[in-house]
């Protein structure tokens, strides 16, 4: 039997169709969080241009190779899924039905399986069936044009906000929300439709209330969490690094400005006619220290300040080494599961897997024979 996770999804079994962004990010939390996630690969790869090795979307996984559009490929997806608690695939929509796996299919063999579906558009609507990535879904949702200076195009957050925080996580969140039901009394299986569009615009649901209370411009560098506010935002150092800056509440930022050294030249915070003033204060005092000393200023205060680390630098960081925030496994870095269980702790316990290597362990674990090549 192969070493399985003992988080809190112990003993919860899941599909996942192979494909590239939010779908694996998903399914990855899910194997944090101790589910037996089964990925099905397809023959030649999901197209995304990386070793296997190291797509650590794919840690705690195991993989089976599965052609779907060989004449016994989908029938080996439905022994799975009859066996499964949740199915999870990022085609475009109706591509599943007609490879032979989609809903109606999968809930003929089991009626409590939660069907996932990943897509930027969502399984309706006019764009449904168009293609795009994550900076397209961000855009017409109104997030994309928030972020950055008001001067400059909008800011490129990687695929953050949209793949992982409006997509991969609100699969997440449906497709435990659908398993809750399909437990319950007389609960039945169902499909969960998480769009990008959709979770990306949910995101921004406290800046809509905002902007209708009057307390938000719809303008990117004009607004109190958009780096419009001069003692919220980031600043350059000596050294050509930055510091971040997030004094919102008086006392916080009247503890900033002490260590900062500017108490007595610093304009009214409220003075919103002499926040630049304020702004080029904060900027120039900044720059006549580096990085680290700077930290050390700062270390243990209320100031809310921090520096502003790369991805290399972070697990090196004091407090998140602590913690273990990052962990090394099969000589990679990356970051540990989270949340954290008092009493089902997650881990990362199987570096990413590779394409077919579990197929025999799976076709045993699972009871499906058919999977093994010599019963092919």
């Amino acid at each position: 039997m192969a070493a399985m996770g003992n988080g809190p999804l112990a003993g919860v079994r899941v599909v996942e169709l192979a494909g590239i962004g939010p779908g694996p990010f998903a399914a990855m939390l899910l194997a944090d969080l101790g589910a037996d996630v089964v990925r099905v690969d397809r023959p030649g790869g999901a197209g995304l241009a990386i070793d296997p090795a190291y797509d650590l979307t794919n840690r705690n996984k195991r993989s089976v190779l599965i052609d779907l559009k060989a004449d016994d490929g989908p029938g080996q997806v439905l022994d799975l899924a009859e066996r499964a608690d949740v199915l999870i695939e990022g085609y475009r929509p109706g591509v599943a039905e007609r490879l032979g796996v989609g809903p109606q299919e999968c809930h003929a063999r089991n009626p409590r399986l939660v069907y996932g579906r990943m897509t930027g558009w969502g399984q309706d609507g006019p764009l449904a069936q168009c293609a795009g990535h994550d900076i397209a879904y961000i855009a017409v949702t109104g997030t994309l044009g928030m972020i950055g200076k008001p001067d400059e195009p909008p800011a490129v957050p990687a695929n953050l906000v949209g793949d992982y925080a409006g997509g991969s996580l609100y699969l997440v969140i449906g497709v435990l929300a659908a398993l809750q039901h399909a437990r319950t009394e007389g609960g039945s299986g169902q499909v969960v439709d998480a769009a990008i569009v959709d979770g990306a615009a949910h995101l921004a649901t406290m800046i809509h209330g905002m902007m209708a209370a009057g307390g938000w411009q719809d303008r990117r560098g004009a607004n109190l969490l958009d780096g419009g506010c001069p003692f919220y935002g980031n600043y350059e150092t000596a050294d050509g690094r930055y510091m971040a800056v997030g004094a919102l509440e008086q006392q916080f930022y009247n503890e900033f400005i002490e260590l900062l050294g500017i108490n007595d030249e610093a304009p009214a915070r409220k003075d919103f006619a002499r926040w630049g003033e304020l702004r080029a204060a904060v900027a120039a005092r900044f720059r006549t220290r580096t990085r680290e000393e700077w930290t050390a200023v700062f270390e243990g205060s209320d100031a809310c300040v921090a520096p502003v680390l790369s991805l290399r630098e972070a697990p090196k960081h004091p407090h998140l080494a602590a913690r273990g925030t990052f962990v090394d496994h099969g000589g990679l870095t990356q970051p540990a599961p989270a949340p954290r269980f008092s009493a089902t702790p997650g881990s990362v316990y199987r570096s990413p897997a590779q394409p077919g290597a579990d197929t025999d362990d799976v076709a045993r674990d699972w009871d499906v024979p058919g999977l093994t090549k010599e019963d092919r």
